[in-house]
């Protein structure tokens, strides 16, 4: 084999080892668990049993006075609509008083930024801890840190393990949701930001 020969062979070997290095981290590194005190959690829309839990469990524990519940305002299950079914939800738990249902219509990340902003300026406090889905997290504190200015946020990371875990090649559900994901935060780090 010449000169050439052996860079090629010597490139690709470089190329496959990156590769590979970022394949056993790629679900790692969707993942931000870092709640810091804050004034308020709001709780991103989407799945609807870990994400409040985690926040009423951050309340509990004095990481904040108020939660804010994102809550698709335009979608129904079984007749009853979103924003019904979460009303009731909330007032099974004696932190209740401390809850408010924010109506969200945006299907991003990006427009729910938007909406939850509108309900936050009825909220003093700059602070804001967000709680959504683990494989989530890194997606969503960048989109809200570019998006809403003025207030400073941390993020914790809401798990089911149904759903991801970090080592994603374990799990056929683990490995597509990593990948729609990782799909998702190109997206917005290449296209939707810059918009």
């Amino acid at each position: 084999m010449g000169k050439r020969g052996w860079l090629w062979l010597f490139a690709g070997l470089g190329v496959l080892f990156v590769m590979a290095s970022f394949a056993a981290r790629a679900g790692y590194m969707l993942v931000v668990d870092s709640p810091q005190p804050s004034d308020l959690i709001v709780v991103l829309a989407g799945e609807t049993d870990h994400r409040p839990l985690r926040a009423i469990q951050l309340l509990d524990q004095g990481y904040a006075r108020r939660v804010v519940l994102d809550v698709p305002a335009d979608a129904k299950d079984f007749g009853f609509s979103e924003i019904e079914l979460a009303q009731r939800y909330v007032g099974k738990f004696p932190e209740a008083a401390s809850i408010l249902i924010c109506p969200v219509v945006g299907l991003s990340t990006k427009d729910e930024s938007h909406d939850a902003e509108k309900c936050l300026e009825h909220e003093s406090g700059t602070r804001i801890l967000l709680v959504t889905s683990d494989f989530h997290t890194r997606r969503a504190l960048s989109v809200f840190r570019h998006e809403l200015h003025g207030k400073t946020f941390s993020i914790s990371a809401a798990r089911d393990g149904r759903e991801f875990g970090e080592r994603w090649w374990e799990h056929r559900q683990w490995a597509k949701t990593c990948a729609y994901e990782w799909m998702r935060w190109i997206w917005w780090n290449a296209i939707d930001r810059w918009r």
